[in-house]
């Protein structure tokens, strides 16, 4: 990670870095994007109708040429044409590859299907070059060339039960929008700047699958095999959750016993708080539902927010395309942008650098407008500055070297979002230093439910334990001055400094990255507050539900006659991967420059990113985007359906999803379950003729598969050429042949707990390594003593933290 000193600071961290972009759709345009906006430069190659993503609208508006998403993910790229059946133009993009840095790549057009551009063929003539392939399985497998949509993926991914989202009286829902795509995007985008660090070209193989995973679900099977259940058995709202108040919906959380005991508080029902009941906080919280929701009615959502703020509690408006734009904090912190080209709003970066900058937007380009710049020009080689030029590139791997070997990370996150994020550092080759307090340990030990009579109850949580392999643990109260003190000890030593608390936590300590610059001028600081760092919102607890409610992500989540459903899942995993790649950039500025940076990476600007289609569609086209249950705007049919069977809970819920989402998909559904009539009937030719007898094409699927077994039911779609798709339980994740051949989950044994399976991370490197999980998650301080005697303190020294409680092994 040495220095390669630039004499002009102000260059974006990427400048120089030619991609090529060979992708469709919203996954590698939200990559291409993020390197684009971090100084890259970007050639869209199209094919001579263009990516269909330019005639796109969610609503169905009549675009007019380029919709507006498409415009939004294309703003400062280039955009040349290629016509496949033209072999002067395929050799046209082979003089593009032999340009580049880095290609991306994913299905869904002529040209990426021609066999000259597939990514293996691409790596074998170019092995120089960085190529990202990004498909919904991966690139090989028994699954590999079966059709998915977003919304067959979270099916098979465990998300759509998730975390028991929903009410059991009707069919789970999926997560509304289209997450997965910007969650693969931003994993692509990581995984292709790690792999720019190690310096070597090789082809990263990403599967949509597996960061639907990562993104949708709670390391599931972890939780399962070490404890012997799942985390949820059954549907169940969360209480209160989002409720209807006087003049809006309004989200409140309860995250913890505390926060529960402040929410009666809160309501006037001190009486209700029972530090001994046998029940979970959520169960206490369901007995009381009724009263909890009357309260809730009788205020204004401005009412009930202030309160909650004031004790605590996590809490957000519900926004929505309509309203997000205008909310206070947003306002004050400038989170929305004007589109350079249409005018339309936008949402700004997810993160933000001091000192590099980030690149403005610039409008979007049209169709060609700069192919005959490109041809005319010869495309020159490889740009000075660029990736050969600033950390040289081999067309062999250099050994084992990891891409974040010889990095020193100081983890003081907690939860979910900050470790996942330091997580892939870890597992990518890092030496990340875990810091936590005996008296106030990682929340994720502390919520797996192991009762504190069982020996070393703290170190039982599959949570903590799938989201901190290859760590090290250290302890250390920060309250303390001597806590303190071996903590700016250690920030002298270490490359980046993460946290993940409110700023007022940090604010109390005095460490900010002024006192981190002081302590080693070119360190990183990633700081990752739920509402960023200033605005009237900064200092409200965030957890991943009220960051989903904040940026519209719930809004799109659930039945329309009913409340919105909270994802609870994706706020989290999803800033954390969209830190990560704030941090990469901070990475390539420290490289150039020497400079150590901040990177303000708030939960909620990643959310407001992977939500930005219903800002950008409200302002563009006045369409408010809604929920409408297992519907969606990109297939008709597209829903789920019962089919026969018990599940292992012994209830009749096994369900499918079938989302068709062209004719061909049509013809093929029509064909394979027998129904004549409806191939021949010109009025369901058509999506939108579909979507209009959307009704009763369910009548006749909900027959046809309560009549047959789930397996059935997917051998006979699948194999006709239908996206479709069991709704796996997500404990169950180990049972895809698919993730079984790729290798998505590694044994992992620890000293306390038996052998587990972990995920690992959604993409494959041809340079490897071929196993991610080298060393259990730490035990409670487990690298103390080790990591103090690397500052030169003595074992009496040790010894007497010990006795002083300022480090320590037990809760």
């Amino acid at each position: 990670m040495g220095a390669d000193v630039d004499s002009d600071p102000q260059r974006g961290p990427l400048d120089g870095f030619r991609v090529v972009d060979l992708s469709t759709g919203i996954a590698g345009a939200y990559c291409t994007k993020l390197l684009v906006d971090g100084g890259a430069e970007v050639v869209k190659v199209e094919p001579p109708e263009g990516d269909p993503l330019r005639r796109w609208s969610a609503s169905g508006a009549d675009t007019g040429g380029d919709g507006a998403l498409f415009s939004y993910l294309a703003c400062s790229k280039h955009s040349v044409v290629a016509d496949p059946a033209e072999s002067s133009d395929i050799a046209f993009v082979e003089d593009l590859l032999a340009s580049a840095d880095a290609v991306v790549w994913s299905r869904g057009s002529a040209l990426a299907e021609h066999p000259d551009v597939a990514p293996v063929a691409i790596h074998r003539r170019h092995p120089g070059l960085i190529v990202t392939a990004i498909t919904p399985f991966g690139l090989d497998g028994p699954w590999t060339d079966r059709p998915a949509t977003e919304f067959t993926l979270q099916a098979w991914s465990g998300g759509i039960v998730g975390l028991g989202r929903g009410a059991p009286d009707r069919a789970p829902v999926y997560v509304g929008g289209q997450v997965g795509e910007y969650l693969a995007g931003a994993y692509a985008s990581a995984a292709t700047l790690a792999v720019r660090l190690r310096g070597v070209g090789e082809l990263i193989d990403l599967s949509m699958l597996e960061t639907q995973i990562l993104g949708l679900t709670y390391y599931p099977v972890t939780y399962h095999q070490m404890l012997g259940r799942p985390w949820r058995d059954a549907r169940k709202l969360t209480v209160p959750g989002i409720a209807r108040a006087k003049d809006g919906l309004v989200d409140i959380g309860c995250g913890t016993a505390q926060q529960w005991f402040d929410l009666c508080a809160m309501t006037g029902h001190d009486e209700w708080i029972d530090e001994d009941s046998p029940l979970s906080i959520t169960e206490q919280a369901n007995e009381k539902a009724k009263e909890l929701y009357a309260w809730v009615a009788e205020q204004t959502v401005d009412e009930i927010r202030d309160l909650a703020s004031a004790f605590r509690i996590p809490n957000a408006p519900v926004a929505n395309g309509e309203t997000v734009a205008t909310l206070d904090h947003y306002v004050e912190r400038g989170s929305f942008v004007t589109n350079p080209r249409d005018g339309f709003t936008q949402p700004g970066p997810p993160y933000r650098l001091n000192p590099p900058v980030l690149r403005t937007p610039q409008p979007a380009p049209r169709l060609g407008e700069h192919t005959e710049t490109y041809r005319r020009n010869s495309i020159p080689g490889r740009q000075a500055g660029g990736l050969a030029a600033g950390n040289p590139v081999s067309a062999q791997p250099t050994g084992a070297q990891l891409p974040f070997e010889g990095l020193r990370v100081l983890d003081l996150t907690t939860f979910w979002a900050g470790p996942s994020c330091t997580h892939i550092l870890a597992l990518l080759g890092a030496e990340v230093i875990h810091v936590e307090s005996a008296r106030r340990p990682d929340g994720t030990r502390l919520i797996a439910g192991i009762p504190a009579t069982e020996q070393q109850w703290w170190e039982r949580s599959p949570i903590f334990s799938g989201l901190n392999t290859n760590k090290k643990g250290l302890t250390l109260d920060l309250h303390t001055p001597r806590g303190r003190e071996l903590l700016n000890r250690l920030i002298e030593t270490a490359d980046v400094v993460a946290e993940n608390f409110t700023p007022r936590v940090l604010d109390h300590l005095g460490l900010d990255f002024a006192a981190v610059q002081a302590l080693r001028p070119d360190a990183i600081m990633l700081r990752m507050p739920g509402f960023g760092l200033d605005g009237p919102w900064r200092d409200n607890p965030a957890f991943a539900y009220v960051i989903e409610a904040a940026a519209g992500i719930s809004w799109l989540t659930g039945y329309p006659d009913r409340n919105p459903n909270e994802p609870y899942s994706v706020g989290d995993p999803n800033a954390g991967i969209h830190a990560l790649n704030g941090l990469l950039l901070a990475l390539e500025h420290r490289r150039r420059t020497g400079q150590g940076v901040l990177v303000e990476a708030a939960m909620v600007d990643a959310a407001l990113n992977v939500a930005a289609e219903q800002v950008i569609e409200y302002s563009a086209y006045g369409a408010l985007l809604g929920r409408s249950g297992n519907r969606g705007p990109t297939a008709a049919p597209q829903n789920l359906y019962l089919s026969d069977g018990i599940d292992e809970f012994g209830r009749p819920d096994i369900w499918v999803a079938i989302a068709v989402a062209t004719d061909a998909q049509w013809d093929a559904l029509c064909a394979a379950i027998g129904a004549a009539d409806w191939a021949s009937d010109p009025a369901l030719a058509t999506q939108a003729g579909r979507r209009a007898a959307h009704d009763e094409i369910d009548e006749r699927l909900e027959r046809w598969c309560g009549q047959r077994s789930a397996d059935d039911i997917v051998e006979i779609l699948w194999t006709a050429g239908v996206p479709v798709a069991k709704v796996m339980q997500p404990h169950r994740q180990t049972e895809l042949p698919q993730l079984t051949h790729r290798g998505f989950f590694e044994e992992v044994a620890h000293p306390v707990n038996p052998p587990a399976p972990h995920s690992s991370l959604p993409f494959r490197l041809s340079a490897g390594p071929q196993r991610f999980h080298r060393h259990p998650a730490p035990l409670l301080g487990e690298h103390t003593e080790e990591l103090l005697a690397e500052l030169g303190l003595t074992a009496d020294d040790i010894a007497r933290l010990a006795a002083d409680k300022v480090i320590g092994h037990t809760v």
